[in-house]
């Protein structure tokens, strides 16, 4: 069974945390992603960067920038991972546009990923018809789990496809606007929760954009399975370091 299916079935809610590999320095990414797990957090998507990052608002952004001035690229990532299962139990995931993706050779890049042991891919921008059609096989030889987006000017019909051929969970996009923590959910965000809670999808879904402290990640997950954090986060390890990862994760969490 796939990690994330086993952590998507133990009980409670699930945190999972973003950050940009490379970023703040080009060799911290294990070091983070055993930080994170030490300090309880359930899963952990490691953010490839990419110089066009339509979806992410500006401290993702920077982080992508300075990632890549510091010579973070596909190769270097996969280095980096090699040996990662010896020491992480909890699921990983890369989270990346297309674009480099497709550079690297998708089956290449899927292969590497079972190789290394990551569990699945999150493509803001891989559209999933296109996906279905050209690249499902690919991913399912390698048991690569291709976790797909609902947002809230998605249409029902497209939701409910979405969920009929999604593994792992739906990624549940907040709002329609770029990535960014906030202090609060909208009336319309509410209602947008709702209104997918109602449909009851057999996939879980964990909700993204716009979770950046306690209150919001418990405002999320009462209409979903978990939250993920990525800005909020990312703006603690620029402030703070990766000596406060332990911190800043009890702040959510306790």
């Amino acid at each position: 069974m796939n990690r994330i299916d086993k952590k998507l079935q133990e009980e409670g809610k699930l945190l999972s945390i973003y950050f940009t590999a490379g970023y703040p320095n080009l060799n911290d990414t294990v070091d983070i992603i055993l930080k994170l797990q030490e300090s309880g957090v359930d899963m952990i998507e490691i953010g490839l960067p990419f110089s066009d990052p339509l979806a992410d608002g500006p401290t993702i952004q920077d982080s992508s920038t300075h990632a890549i001035k510091n010579g973070m690229n596909t190769n270097i990532l996969f280095d980096q991972l090699k040996g990662i299962r010896g020491k992480v139990s909890i699921p990983l995931i890369i989270m990346g546009y297309f674009n480099p993706i497709l550079q690297y050779g998708v089956e290449d890049f899927c292969k590497k990923c079972n190789e290394i042991g990551i569990d699945g891919l999150i493509i803001p921008d891989l559209p999933m018809d296109y996906y279905e059609e050209n690249y499902k096989s690919i991913f399912k030889k390698y048991e690569i789990y291709n976790m797909l987006l609902i947002a809230p000017q998605t249409s029902d019909e497209r939701i409910k496809k979405i969920d009929s051929i999604s593994d792992g969970f739906i990624y549940m996009v907040s709002s329609s606007s770029i990535t960014g923590s906030k202090d609060s959910f909208s009336s319309e965000q509410l209602e947008y929760f709702e209104r997918i809670e109602k449909m009851n999808l057999k996939t879980p879904r964990i909700t993204g954009f716009g979770v950046g402290n306690k209150k919001t990640f418990e405002a999320a997950v009462k209409f979903s399975k978990g939250a993920i954090i990525g800005s909020a986060f990312i703006k603690n390890l620029h402030l703070n370091g990766i000596d406060s990862i332990t911190k800043f994760i009890h702040s959510i969490k306790d």
